[in-house]
């Protein structure tokens, strides 16, 4: 797996949307790349409409294309996600790509690039705050973000206070992201092998038993069986049933990984929140945990 080179200060950037089109503007994150010593070029589509997209299939394909395979460009920042990547994904050409490998930023929808530069590309990218979203960030997210960027330290420990986690050790490739758009992944060519991997989740706005399903497709289709690790981040504005499914989100995980024997930590600051750590996804890193903290080492 390549990781690219880290960043240093008069490195040119891009911003461009795959997905959903922007409401607002992204003037702080602008102020922000700016006062780490970045210049920024943005795309086309931050500035672009087409229905709920930001601009059209190709609009999107061309701005993404164009940040890729310029040299010049040395990270590529999702402005934000919604819907829409996995409709141009597969007429993307990442040839100049592997050879100048550079950072793609972002999560949710972003999910579908960390998994094809996973499983197709063979590129770490980071799972991380997104210029729409630096508005909300705290200082501590933005902060886990320019260390991801620049190459400082990314080991840490975090303490979870809302569900046991699972004690262990385990260490692999750390993969993963949304779980919506896991499901919706498999058996395409964006989907892989999960095993001997450290597998990361969030989501947000889900049915308790939309969430019990999807797992129990993933678990089916054999994706939990050799995991040597799960890092459960956030699962917010979750919706009940009536009458109530019955489970929390953790008790559901739990269910579907209760016969292995891997670690498994809850509360992760990653995913749909304001506290949003980055992750370098790809890395090899070990993962220890007990019933109260996570300890996460990059190798």
């Amino acid at each position: 797996m390549k990781t690219p080179e880290f960043l240093k200060e008069g490195d040119k950037v891009a911003i461009i949307c795959p997905a959903s089109y922007i409401k607002g503007n992204i003037d702080i994150a602008l102020k922000i790349f700016s006062d780490w010593g970045l210049q920024v070029e943005v795309g086309t589509s931050v500035t672009t409409r087409f229905h709920q997209f930001a601009g059209t299939d190709e609009v999107r394909r061309q701005d993404l294309q164009a940040a890729l395979d310029n040299p010049e460009i040395k990270a590529v920042f999702a402005a934000r996600g919604g819907y829409g990547t996995v409709r141009i994904i597969d007429q993307l050409d990442f040839r100049k790509f592997k050879r100048h490998p550079k950072w793609i930023v972002g999560f949710s929808d972003i999910t579908v690039l960390h998994a094809h530069l996973h499983h197709q590309v063979g590129v770490c990218s980071i799972h991380g705050q997104m210029p729409k979203s630096f508005d909300e960030s705290t200082k501590d997210a933005l902060t886990s973000l320019k260390c991801a960027l620049f190459g400082h330290g990314m080991d840490g420990q975090y303490t979870q206070c809302t569900f046991p986690n699972r004690s262990g050790e385990g260490s692999g490739q750390l993969i993963g992201g949304n779980l919506a758009i896991l499901h919706s992944m498999l058996a395409s060519p964006s989907d892989g092998l999960y095993d001997n991997k450290i597998l990361f989740i969030e989501d947000v706005g889900e049915q308790h038993y939309n969430i019990d399903r999807m797992l129990w497709t993933l678990k089916r289709a054999n994706k939990f069986a050799r995991l040597n690790g799960l890092i459960v981040g956030s699962f917010t504005s979750l919706k009940d049933s009536s009458p109530s499914f019955g489970q929390r989100f953790e008790e559901i995980i739990m269910d579907k990984v209760a016969e292995y024997d891997f670690p498994v930590c809850f509360d992760f600051p990653a995913g749909h929140i304001d506290n949003n750590h980055s992750l370098i996804m790809g890395k090899e890193i070990t993962l220890k945990i007990n019933q109260e903290r996570t300890w996460i080492r990059y190798s």
